[in-house]
């Protein structure tokens, strides 16, 4: 089975931006949470995976197919849900069915109903009148009803309540139960992400720090807690992520078995990360490349 996703020494620059080397492969069948900073190139990645900007260099493969090449059948078969949905204000919840069913092939009117009524959605408002949490549900339903096999979406879970958001969840892995299907989602709520994603993505300014499955990603990391009389040099360099105060340290480390070799015999903490202290001490720590 092709990939949902392929992307391989992916390049686009802009004056005070760059995005260089990115590769990543989001299996059909799973979900990937994509996280990182504002700024890091969350939603730059994700428009051109749409095809919305040109690419510098690159390939960027959905089902297999170039998304350039053939972007009319590659975009027939997403769902995409923006962090701030955009229509036709004047238009009524219905009408804007009717506009987007246009595109769709498998548009299924039936499902778009049940997905309103599910989502509290009333048919004959118009979208104007909706909050901004019904919008991003609006988005939803419309993402959801034309049979998609890859729901692209940039935060999706913003402006909606902590209810909904756990239903959301629970859909996106109702969705992947179809092996042909897969999801990606940007968002900033990491709980969201270790509750539901299979891989993990960190985007930081323009590069990938990491990506592959959540099992693997807190296999592989750890954070250590200390105090600051144990951080000599040859321990400070194998700390990815490090933050220091006057009670202590905490950092982050890639290699388990070779930070206990060097801090044997020393007073520390080692523990599992969560998503929240990989960002925090990605982002704000002192980073050793």
């Amino acid at each position: 089975m092709k990939p949902a996703l392929e992307i391989k020494n992916l390049c686009k620059q802009y004056h005070d931006f760059e995005m260089k080397g990115i590769n990543l492969t989001l299996p059909s069948g799973y979900i990937m949470g994509l996280i990182g900073p504002n700024g890091a190139g969350k939603t730059t990645l994700i428009k051109l995976i749409l095809g919305i900007i040109p690419r510098k260099s690159g390939e960027i493969k959905v089902f297999g197919m170039d998304n350039s090449a053939h972007e009319t059948e590659i975009k027939s078969r997403i769902g995409f849900v923006h962090e701030e949905p955009c229509y036709h204000n004047y238009l009524k919840v219905k009408e804007a069915s009717s506009l987007f069913s246009r595109f769709y092939p498998d548009w299924d009117q039936g499902h778009f109903q049940t997905h309103c009524e599910d989502f509290n959605i009333p048919l004959n408002k118009r979208i104007s009148a909706l909050s901004r949490g019904t919008k991003m549900k609006l988005s939803l339903a419309l993402a959801l009803s034309h049979d998609a096999d890859f729901l692209l979406m940039d935060e999706p879970t913003t402006g909606l309540d902590p209810v909904f958001r756990r239903e959301l969840l629970k859909m996106f892995s109702g969705v992947i139960q179809n092996q042909n299907k897969a999801v990606l989602f940007s968002t900033h709520i990491s709980s969201d992400l270790e509750r539901t994603a299979d891989y993990i993505t960190y985007l930081q300014n323009g590069n990938i720090f990491f990506s592959g499955t959540k099992d693997h990603l807190f296999e592989t990391w750890a954070l250590v807690k200390g105090g600051t009389d144990i951080l000599d040099h040859r321990a400070q360099k194998l700390f990815k992520g490090i933050r220091k105060s006057r009670y202590g340290f905490k950092a982050l480390i890639s290699d388990k078995e070779k930070v206990q070799l060097v801090l044997s015999g020393k007073n520390y903490v080692m523990e599992k990360p969560s998503l929240d202290d990989l960002m925090f001490l990605l982002s704000k720590g002192k980073i050793n490349a």
